[in-house]
């Protein structure tokens, strides 16, 4: 007897690697209640689409299960799941008319004529395009060829319906009122949807729930409000919306130390603990220099039309406010912090560990590079025999073939350079989080793990760089 569920879709530890190695999707789990709209919200390449392409059956997991009501569908093909996608590209039929267009997949399942009238004129009444049956695809707007593609998914009565960027090919004022028309079909269907995008503003004005995504994994999944208002961590803080981000420590019961000053906040983290304190531009109170917690020069104002954009800079900080006041770059200003306006974040060890063989000569080799330095320097208490061998503090002999070291290093002692020959590894910039004074770093390598560097000065992304990596900044552990 199969169990009953209120959920719809269930995923549990999918994981999609392609063929080249390239790891897409790894150990996501997620579970979608019937009725709700879930979107996916993450930039470019970080797994989303291919995760949507796994509920649709376009694309098999390497590894986990995809249940629909309670039932594996893993590897069910599409046509035999009750799953409709709309992707950005329409792929409406230019030769045929809207209403053949819709009735398309109606007629694949062999349903009768007055069944498939009835079923597009209630389509069509539902995206408010009733009376265009007998129009040209080519003679329709962007937002209505998009209503036409939404109306021939919905013909077929899935029980999820899948949407793929859908309105991405919009301009903004049509984007804004088909984001409106989406969620009251939405409401008015009651049909569960499962949206991609990597626009914020879509993904907070619709969902019930979004699911944050980068480099293929679940950063956090909640709420809009959740999201925006608690993020788990600085890549969700610095991804929705805008952020101010820190590096601090908490200096007593309620008390936090970041950007060159001590707040009161309303986190409750223990003293001297490490921490990211994330603050919203329109949360920043700027006052008279001598009455601001901390103060700054402003080096910068844009007007946005219902605001200016003030980035104010203190010591060797940076932070950006909102303010309906204008201001003018050099003006002094001091800045105020409500405490229910910090957001404290337990900081991440962003340590990067990577394991060297010990080659013939007893030195370490990384990526084909041979370290300056010897298993006897950093080996502790180990000594080199007269034969050649070296033996551990517990006079074990170390055989290069079984033994590896493990590497460690922070974000801070990584230089980048573009000279990538010059670098112990080379890759690509996959992220990149401001932090007041310094930028945070992804870079995407070849091997088993990516790199975290800190850095003052801002590169692009997917600029090719070479990681410097000084001997002296790193720290060794044996590894048998």
């Amino acid at each position: 007897m199969q169990k009953q569920t209120e959920n719809i879709i269930e995923l549990r530890h999918i994981t999609k690697t392609y063929e080249d190695g390239f790891t897409a999707v790894s150990d996501f789990n997620l579970e979608v209640k019937k009725g709700e709209f879930v979107t996916f919200l993450g930039p470019s390449g970080c797994g989303k689409t291919t995760t949507l392409r796994m509920i649709a059956g376009f694309d098999l997991p390497t590894e986990g299960e995809i249940l629909l009501n309670g039932k594996d569908i893993t590897s069910l093909p599409p046509y035999e799941r009750p799953i409709n996608t709309v992707f950005q590209r329409y792929a409406l039929f230019p030769h045929m008319n809207i209403y053949d267009n819709i009735a398309f997949g109606l007629r694949q399942k062999k349903m009768k004529e007055e069944e498939i009238a009835r079923k597009v004129k209630k389509v069509l009444d539902l995206v408010d395009l009733e009376g265009f049956e007998n129009r040209s695809v080519a003679t329709l707007s962007g937002g209505q060829q998009q209503r036409i593609a939404i109306a021939r998914a919905l013909v077929n009565e899935p029980q999820i319906l899948l949407l793929d960027e859908p309105l991405g090919a919009l301009d903004l004022k049509m984007r804004k009122e088909m984001q409106l028309e989406l969620k009251q079909m939405h409401d008015d269907l009651g049909i569960t949807f499962i949206y991609v995008t990597h626009d914020q503003e879509e993904a907070l004005t619709m969902s019930d729930r979004i699911v944050v995504m980068s480099e293929g994994k679940m950063q956090q999944l909640g709420t809009p409000e959740d999201i925006y208002n608690e993020p788990k961590n600085a890549f969700v803080a610095d991804f929705i919306g805008e952020s101010n981000i820190f590096n601090g420590i908490m200096t007593g019961h309620l008390r936090a130390r970041f950007c060159g000053g001590e707040f009161t906040c309303v986190d409750d983290v223990e003293e001297g603990t490490h921490i990211t304190a994330v603050v919203r531009p329109e949360d920043v109170e700027l006052t008279a220099p001598e009455k601001g917690i901390i103060r700054g020069t402003v080096t910068a104002v844009i007007f946005k039309g219902m605001h200016y954009e003030i980035t104010i800079e203190s010591g060797r900080n940076e932070m950006v406010a909102r303010s309906v006041h204008a201001a003018r770059p050099g003006d002094q200003v001091g800045i105020c912090l409500e405490p229910d306006s910090i957001h404290i974040m337990i900081a991440e060890d962003h340590t990067n560990y990577f394991t060297a063989d010990i080659n013939e000569k007893h030195r370490l080799e990384f990526n084909g590079h041979e370290l300056d330095t010897s298993v006897t320097k950093i080996i502790k208490g180990s000594k080199r025999q007269d034969d050649g061998t070296i033996i551990d503090t517990n006079g074990e002999v170390i055989d290069p073939r079984r033994t590896r070291i493990v590497i460690s290093i922070q974000p801070q002692d990584i230089t980048m350079t573009d000279h990538v020959e010059e670098g112990l590894v080379e890759g690509y910039i996959s992220n990149l989080i401001y932090k007041g004074d310094h930028y945070s770093y992804v870079i995407h390598t070849d091997l088993e793990q990516d790199f975290i560097v800190d850095d003052e000065y801002l590169w692009n992304m997917d600029d090719h760089v070479g990681l410097i990596m000084p001997i002296d900044k790193m720290s060794f552990a044996l590894k048998k």
